[in-house]
């Protein structure tokens, strides 16, 4: 298919499938280069001897560059589209990766971090061309539908990422490893944590191989370009005195909301193993913590498709999924007592922090469709709005490191609900503002 600008109803059922499966493609892409972070963060915490603050840098370089390169987004894909967006932001993340070879070369935890906001970087452009572009490819009523699709990609991706890191990268014997580390001397613990931070050049060198791949697979693939720009006429009557995208204030709450939406589930993820950790269970034995995460996100997502929209509106889903977020946030910071369960004794409530999981698996898919509801022309734009709202993954991990660091990993958990309640706000009332306006009795 030529790179000809469409609109949605024009597409075949069978240009439909075939961008569906396509864009899943980009999803899983998202999910393992974001979710291998979960590992990365306690693995780098030992490699470069960091503090808990410090390992957290991993988050907050990855994660700013949504900030910084959002907005630029919405103008790049405005000039080549959707289809050669998704292209360039592939390159961009293929340097990325490769500096990580550099990186763990001279041992640098600057390079890294710069090797982590490059990837950044092209995955800001990937998330506001393929967002947007998911939303749009049908009916509105069923987009939280097609996004908790995409979001099985993506989770999928994040379970895969982490596993195939540690045994491309750990061995079994690492625990004694790491055990003995800080009773090394100088020259022999420098000369561990050389070997040990080397182990990431060659499949970071891969992976900046494939990115490579991919860019040129998207650029040839019969991937169409879906316009934006053109609006109905109702939603050109609606939007006809607007000339700011401020001027929606449910996509502003909508940012926002993501903003906290994003940084609770980078939280649930990343924080786990660290937590594990806290109650002596070792990296090599919690590196599977974060899958199990993601594998009741995957759960909830399965969920949403067989239920939205035919039994529950996403709007719905949306309300029940931040009201749990919040009951389970309460249990991490207040259940206590061992438990055995899948082989591992531990504190109970670690496993509210894994339950997070479910409750955060429709937020995503409820928020987006809302947020965008007849922006119309200011799509691409409002989209790159949301996108900034990712820059949560940045700065909660810090926010969670700073009092795990001064407070303690349980007690840091609270973070979570001032999160949950405002979600529960958006979903509830937020969502419905067309008009900034304060109501005088």
């Amino acid at each position: 298919m030529s790179d000809k600008k469409i609109t949605s109803d024009q597409l075949t059922k069978r240009d439909t499938t075939i961008s569906i499966l396509l864009i899943g493609l980009v999803f899983f892409i998202i999910g393992f280069v974001s979710w291998i972070n979960a590992i990365l963060i306690p693995f780098f915490k030992i490699a470069c001897e960091l503090t808990n603050f410090q390992s957290y840098l991993v988050a907050f370089a990855f994660y700013i560059s949504y900030l910084v390169m959002s907005v630029p987004s919405s103008y790049l894909l405005k000039v080549v589209g959707f289809k050669k967006g998704m292209m360039i932001a592939f390159f961009v993340m293929s340097v990325g990766a490769a500096l990580f070879v550099p990186a763990a070369w001279f041992r640098t935890y600057e390079i890294f971090l710069l090797g982590l906001f490059t990837l950044g970087l092209g995955l800001a452009i990937l998330q506001t061309a393929s967002n947007p572009y998911i939303t749009v490819l049908g009916p509105k009523e069923s987009a939280a539908q097609r996004i908790s699709i995409m979001g099985i990609c993506n989770k999928f991706a994040g379970i895969l990422a982490p596993l195939l890191f540690a045994a491309a990268v750990l061995r079994a014997s690492d625990t004694e490893l790491f055990q003995q580390i800080p009773l090394m001397g100088e020259m022999e613990r420098a000369t561990a944590l050389d070997e040990l931070i080397r182990r990431v050049m060659v499949p970071y060198a891969v992976v900046a191989l494939v990115l490579i791949g991919l860019g040129l697979f998207i650029k040839y693939s019969p991937l169409p370009e879906i316009d934006t720009e053109n609006e109905s006429d109702e939603i050109a009557e609606a939007n006809s005195g607007k000339t700011s995208i401020f001027q929606f204030p449910h996509l502003i709450l909508g940012a926002i909301a993501i903003f906290l939406h994003v940084g609770t589930q980078i939280l649930a993820i990343d924080t786990v193993i660290g937590y594990a950790d806290s109650m002596g269970i070792s990296l090599v034995e919690a590196k599977v913590f974060p899958s199990y995460t993601l594998a009741l996100t995957i759960t909830g997502y399965l969920i949403g498709i067989i239920t939205i929209p035919r039994y529950i509106s996403q709007v719905n889903a949306l309300r029940f999924c931040t009201l749990l977020g919040a009951v389970l946030s309460l249990g991490i910071v207040y259940a206590t007592g061992s438990v055995t369960l899948f082989g591992h004794t531990a504190d109970v409530s670690i496993w509210f922090v894994v339950m997070l999981g479910l409750a955060n698996s429709l937020v995503w898919a409820g928020i987006w469709p809302i947020a965008l509801d007849g922006l119309g022309r200011f799509t691409k734009l409002g989209s790159s709005v949301m996108i900034m709202g990712l820059c949560g993954n940045a700065i909660m991990p810090l926010v969670y490191g700073h009092f795990a660091d001064t407070q303690g990993l349980r007690e840091a958990y609270w973070v979570l609900i001032p999160c949950y309640i405002y979600l529960a706000y958006y979903a509830i009332h937020g969502h419905k503002l067309r008009k900034w306006s304060v109501k005088h009795k």
